[in-house]
């Protein structure tokens, strides 16, 4: 293959990019120089890898972690990074500025040990132009600092802002664990390496290791990586000094070197001269950790002028630390009553199945005001609730906890559903006089395959039937919660076996994009549109009907919280259900095992009777001593056998020990025993007592 030639033009080209400014060119004792003297090449250059490096850029490399923001941070940098400011390395940017050096580093014939920022000769122009791209470099820096929200962020965007255009490398350490707002921070003092990131040479050409140690700015021997990631600040030591004046230091002071040593290790040196930079990090009341800061022996060593660089972006990033700590605690805060104050799951009533989703608003708001619930009721019923308090701040969520526990006690009472909002109503009028919500509240009777709703200016709940076709159901809108003065209706409808009922919160079908109307008939369309996928026959899987309703939102298509709740309801067929009055008198007892016996016989439970009998005298005879009014008997046959007895007195049994003289008081003793579970609810007009046992042992 025939090699390539450069014409006079490229030659040029080449020339002049790989050419350093006078004064950062390495003195022949000088990795630099030697690197260039073997490679053939004249003092100073280059030569070899010159041309390629030409579209091959530098970058700030760190194995394993991502550059986000790297576009926006070079835009940002502008004429800083582009005209190699802050002492930018040779060969790595366009040529250098005029007046004999970079802008960063000392004018022509300066030395690069740190002059303080004289110029000999008194050029005021090139002076002006370095402090003109520090002052620019510095308010880049910042607001790339400044764009991060958690700790990590704005950690890796001092890193990415430094690293090339301020130094060859930076070890960040913090304060392990870091103290937030005002409370003690632990003892001992710790530090912990958070970040360290290195220049590299990003060429992939280069195949040999030892050429790309040679085009490292650091020396190859360099090893920042501190001995151990931990080190504890011993008290009334160097580093504990250092850290105490606040103000960043070089590296060559004899304090400085002592508290490196400590931070660092005893065995990693680092760059002698003005080449080290040691920042302490204060937030607003205490040091929270250090920045180290090193330059290579190949660009011009850190300036006077520099360390206000130095302290300027180590104030900057330990305010935000300080900053995202203190939103991390909230945002955990927020996270944690909005888990509490949804169901950790869902319980599983005879005859329905349940599914659920929960959306918030955004990643940075986790927290709102919408919630569902599904509570069970005596005789097998379920309620199933969900509502939307207005906003979604903490103090939505507060709202919504105590309208929540509100309903659930509500519904203990077993109150019909319009009863239970007017009770909501009144509940959120003694909030305040502008806590506002919405509120849907279902009972479902899986035996009588009925549905009892009641709104509160909810949107309307959606029933997906069995053979595919959906129906937004028609039931009155009511006022919202907290109005005051407003009547609430019920509706009672058909609730078929094998139909799916969606209840749900606006921020499902309502958006700066559409409104609500046009969202329902979109959740109408998407939920017929799925059903047809599984045939007439079979409806869809319920945990995946719920994530396919979800993805009906498109991008930027979600303002509000969204709070799901699908129940698909099974029922329980007429022939697994047994039910009977009983007058209260004494021969209710025999009569009600009687009849127990015989659904028993008729369902092929017979190894059931005895237990059954036994429990259901003990209850029955416990309801006859109180009740004025027949005493109900029903038993269900699912999965498992529930019987229920209910008569007409609000005193709810109590399981107590007996003394071995009493004659009675072991009856709740022996379904405790006896029964898988048991319970006893009160009713508006009476109490339900239950318990079940397992139809298969």
């Amino acid at each position: 293959m025939t090699e390539h030639q450069p014409t006079s033009h490229e030659s040029r080209h080449q020339e002049q990019l790989a050419r350093p400014p006078e004064a950062a060119r390495p003195r022949p004792d000088e990795p630099g120089a030697a690197s260039a003297a073997h490679s053939g090449a004249p003092a100073g250059q280059v030569a070899s890898p010159a041309a390629r490096r030409q579209a091959r850029p530098v970058t700030a490399s760190v194995p394993g972690q991502p550059e986000p923001g790297s576009r926006d941070l070079a835009r940002d940098l502008g004429a800083a990074a582009a005209a190699g400011a802050m002492g930018a390395p040779p060969g790595r940017g366009p040529s250098p500025s005029p007046g004999g050096g970079p802008p960063g580093g000392p004018a022509s014939g300066a030395t690069g040990s740190g002059s303080g920022g004289e110029v000999p000769g008194g050029d005021g122009a090139a002076v002006a132009r370095r402090e003109g791209d520090r002052l620019r470099f510095v308010g880049a820096a910042t607001r790339r600092i400044a764009r991060g929200i958690d700790l990590d962020e704005i950690v890796l965007g001092l890193c990415r802002a430094t690293v090339p255009t301020f130094s060859d490398a930076i070890l960040v350490h913090l304060r392990d664990p870091l103290p937030v707002g005002d409370e003690r921070p632990a003892s001992p003092f710790v530090l912990r390496l958070r970040r360290t990131d290195r220049l590299r040479l990003v060429d992939e050409s280069l195949q040999e290791p030892e050429a790309a140690d040679a085009l490292s700015p650091l020396n190859s021997q360099t090893d920042l990586t501190p001995t151990a990631e931990l080190c504890e600040v011993r008290t009334g030591g160097a580093l504990a000094e250092v850290l105490r004046g606040v103000r960043p230091v070089f590296g060559d002071s004899v304090p400085a070197r002592l508290a490196l040593a400590e931070l660092l290790g005893p065995d990693r040196p680092v760059p002698g001269g003005h080449r080290t930079i040691l920042a302490p990090l204060r937030g607003r009341r205490r040091v929270i950790g250090a920045a180290v800061f090193v330059r290579g022996l190949e660009r011009p060593a850190f300036e006077a002028n520099d360390l206000l660089v130095a302290a300027q972006l180590a104030t900057h990033t330990a305010l935000g630390i300080d900053k995202a700590v203190l939103y991390g605690r909230e945002a955990y805060i927020a996270d944690e009553l909005q888990r509490t104050m949804l169901p950790d799951s869902l319980p599983q009533p005879t005859g329905v199945r349940l599914a659920s989703r929960y959306l918030p608003a955004a990643e940075t708001a986790r927290v709102g005001g919408d919630w569902y619930d599904a509570i069970p009721l005596p005789g097998s019923r379920v309620a199933l609730v969900v509502g939307d308090v207005m906003g979604h701040s903490m103090t939505s969520a507060a709202i919504m906890g105590q309208l929540r526990t509100t309903a659930q006690t509500l519904a203990g009472l077993d109150l019909p559903p319009q009863e239970v909002l007017h009770h909501l109503d009144e509940q959120a009028q003694r909030l305040g006089t502008d806590r506002m919500a919405t509120c849907l509240y279902a009972v479902y009777d899986p035996v009588a395959h009925r549905i009892t709703i009641a709104n509160a200016g909810h949107p309307p709940p959606v029933l997906l039937h069995l053979g595919g076709r959906a129906e937004v159901l028609r039931v009155p809108p009511g006022a919202p919660i907290g109005v005051g003065g407003v009547d609430f209706e019920a509706v009672e409808l058909d609730a078929p076996a094998g139909a799916t009922l969606l209840l749900y919160t606006d921020g499902l079908v309502e958006s700066r994009l559409r409104d609500v109307w046009t969202g329902i008939e979109q959740l109408r369309e998407r939920l017929a549109a799925t059903a047809q996928l599984t045939g007439p026959d079979h409806p869809p899987p319920l945990e995946a009907l719920c994530d396919d309703v979800l993805d009906m939102l498109g991008p930027g298509d979600r303002d509000d919280d969204i709070a799901l709740l699908a129940a698909r309801f099974d029922g329980i067929a007429p022939s697994d259900v047994a039910y009977w009055f009983l007058d209260p008198e004494d021969s209710a007892p025999g009569r009600a095992r009687r009849l127990a016996r015989r659904a028993l016989d008729r369902w092929g439970l017979e190894e059931l009777t005895d237990s059954v009998e036994l429990l259901v005298s003990e209850v029955v005879t416990n309801a006859v001593r109180y009740a004025e009014r027949p005493v109900t008997l029903r038993l269900l046959k699912t999965d498992v056998l529930r019987c229920e007895v209910g008569d007409d007195s609000p005193q709810l049994p109590r399981q107590r020990r007996a003394r071995d003289t009493d004659e009675g008081g072991r009856g709740l003793f022996l379904v405790n025993r006896l029964a898988r579970r048991w319970g006893a609810t009160r009713l508006s007009g009476g109490k339900v007592v239950w318990f079940e046992l397992p139809t298969r042992p």
